[in-house]
Order: C-alpha cells, then structure tokens, then sequence
C-alpha cells in the first residue's frame, strides 16, 4: 500500500470534513514532525494522467486553503509511509522555511499578451532589403527575424518591469516567464498576502486601464504552486515519481 500525498500543511490538526481524493479514497490529515501532510491510500504503481485526476488533486489541496496555506506536492507523487517520514524529517528546515515564505498568501496569476502592433510591422518592412540572390534573401530574412525578436524581447522585459513596479508593496515573492513570439506573452505569479488581495486587484485592473494596447487575464487566487519548491527535492532525494 502506498501514499498518495497532496499538500503539507501547519497549524491545523484536523479536517473540516470529509474528503475524497484521488480514486474516491478518503483524504486524511497525517501529523509528521509538527506538520501535517494530506494524504490517501493508493493501491497502484502509478497515477493515470487524467483530468478527473488532476482536478481531484486541485481540489483536495483547495479544501484547506480558506485556512491555511499548503505547499502543494507534485501531481501523482506516491510514496511509503517510511518514506515520507524520511522525507519530511530531513527537510523539516527547509520546509518550515517554505510554509513560512507562503504563510497567509494566496497565488495570483497574470498573463498578459501583446499583439504585434502597426509600429513593429512597419519597422519589420523597413528593414526588408532590395531584390538579391537566394543566399542573400535568407540572410536578410533571418536579420530581420533577430531584430524583431530582440525588439520584442525588450519590449517583455519593459512590460515585465512595468508590471512588478505596478503590484509593487503588495506582492511577497514573484515568478516571470518572459516569450517573445508574434505575440509577447508574459506570466506573472505573484505570492500575495490574503490582507493585500483586494488592493491587488485594483492595481492590476489600473494597469489594464492604463495600457489598453495589451491583453491581461488574471487568475486565482491559488494554493501556491508556483512557490512550493518541494517536489524536485522528493524525486531527487527519494527516487520518487
């Protein structure tokens, strides 16, 4: 019998309910090193990519975010109950220093798109060069493309800047990937405190206002997933997948 683990938690010591996890088990509270650990039987091997699957683990890490902040486990991760207690016993620092980082915040997700503008088409024809040979054609073609990416990526890191600059005080730890594509997409997660949660999304909502040139979807608030930092320490130390 293995363990099915979905969040570690601290400072609650029992569910509100019951809880159904993945495969319709019951999900328990096990208490380790004054933290606790959501979990449920699995009788398997491995956990079926689905989506019934995932939204389940979604759901089961939800149920105790109106009380705490989890850290998330990876989707799918089973492990021995020896090896959790393993687990959790020598990276207890490390993870009370994680809980601490994303205690009474919530993960918030910003997206934002800019579509090629006039301007960057008309600056792309100025660079187009005068009739010439097949060789020539391509290397002038592929200039064209550097430039217009190392513009666009220029353009991302503005935008970037521009953004952190516009949540500024309200977030306490944030995550960006920039793309340059014929599109600039940038994603933003942001570790917001639950007090700052309304002010953020007037910031964000006054940002969108202020730059009606760029497509934002906002999203959350999460358990923080993108802040958790524990499932590439399990499947490095333990093997785990």
């Amino acid at each position: 019998m293995k363990l099915y683990i979905y969040c570690l938690v601290k400072d609650i010591d029992e569910l509100n309910g019951p809880v159904l996890g993945v495969s319709g088990a019951p999900v328990r509270l096990q208490k380790l090193e004054e933290l606790g650990v959501l979990v449920s039987d699995f009788n398997a091997d491995a956990v079926p990519v689905t989506r019934e699957n995932a939204m389940t683990h979604a759901a089961v890490v939800r149920s105790v975010l109106d009380r705490t902040t989890p850290l998330p486990f990876r989707f799918g991760t089973l492990v021995t109950e020896q090896q959790l207690r393993s687990y959790v016993s020598a990276r207890k620092p490390a993870l009370e220093s994680n809980l601490a980082l994303v205690r009474g915040c919530v993960e918030m997700g910003v997206k934002i798109i800019w579509p090629v503008s006039k301007e960057v088409s008309k600056e792309k024809e100025g660079l187009q060069e005068p009739a010439q040979g097949a060789g020539a054609t391509f290397l002038a073609a592929k200039r064209r493309e550097i430039l217009g990416s190392e513009f666009r990526a220029a353009q991302a890191n503005e935008i970037s800047s521009w953004l952190h600059e516009s949540v500024s005080g309200l977030t306490r730890d944030e995550k960006v990937t920039i793309q340059s594509s014929e599109r600039l997409f940038l994603a933003a997660a942001h570790l917001v405190e639950r007090a700052n949660l309304q002010r953020y999304r007037e910031k964000v909502a006054a940002a969108r206002t202020a730059r009606p040139d760029l497509h934002f979807l906002l999203s959350g608030p999460w358990p923080p997933y993108s802040f958790a930092n524990i499932e590439l320490e399990f499947k490095t130390q333990f093997g785990v997948s």
